[in-house]
């Protein structure tokens, strides 16, 4: 029997791939038999060694960095992953600091999505994306208004394209992260007061570790997830339930 889970014979661009949840989809991926590009604006060499696949450079500062991609070869899975944050109340917010993280996280996923699209379509062939979300696709958070709106924004965007794209071929999907051990929350980790008011509320009652996303990129990414179209999948220990 096949295995529904396997990524064997598969393409899969990862952005964002160079650390942390990025870097564990991509070898997550390569796990499931896919080859893996990893794409970032810092090196991904220590992704490639883990993955044995091959590394683009892609500055999402420019939101159609991607536009030429996916002209040159057969791509089958795109993971967005790459985003940043900036952080301050809403009343010193820049338009400078508002107008980077949208570009990265919003416009960047969507051209990305588009170029990507046109290639599948160009070719009669399938595919399927899977965007990185946030808890703050559905919770406002404090102090990151660009980065709450853009994850909003991400969520939408995948229900927007499952509904065009579904008919034609490709899935479109998201997952929602909790509160993850990557470089980015360490301080919060580091923190006794604050670390102990978040597992307090995880039912699951740890952090969420890369692997987590990995893997339930694969599914999203696999055969067993045919029919799953405009999903934004929460992988947060039960955050939100609680």
């Amino acid at each position: 029997m096949t295995n529904p889970f396997s990524l064997t014979g598969q393409t899969a661009l990862v952005t964002g791939a160079n650390t942390g949840i990025g870097q564990a989809i991509a070898t997550a991926m390569a796990r499931a038999g896919a080859h893996v590009i990893a794409a970032g604006r810092s090196s991904c060499a220590q992704t490639v060694a883990l993955t044995g696949g091959e590394e683009i450079a892609l500055d999402f500062a420019d939101p159609t960095a991607a536009k030429e991609v996916f002209a040159d070869r057969k791509i089958d899975v795109l993971v967005n992953n790459a985003g940043i944050i900036r952080r301050a109340d809403s009343v010193d917010f820049t338009e400078e600091d508002w107008d980077a993280v949208m570009d990265v996280n919003l416009k960047a996923t969507f051209f990305t999505c588009q170029a990507f699209a046109k290639a599948v379509f160009a070719r009669k062939g399938t595919g399927r994306i899977v965007n990185i979300a946030s808890l703050l696709s559905f919770q406002g958070g404090i102090r990151v208004p660009s980065y709450t709106a853009s994850k909003h924004g991400v969520a939408g965007i995948t229900k927007l394209l499952a509904n065009e794209w579904a008919a034609r071929g490709i899935n479109v999907n998201a997952i929602a992260p909790g509160y993850i051990e990557t470089n980015n929350t360490q301080a919060l980790r580091a923190d006794p007061d604050r670390s102990k008011a978040i597992l307090e509320r995880i039912p699951a009652g740890r952090w969420g570790r890369p692997e987590d996303i990995g893997e339930t990129a694969v599914f999203l990414a696999s055969p067993a997830a045919t029919y799953i179209h405009g999903a934004v999948l929460n992988v947060d220990g039960g955050w939100l339930a609680r």
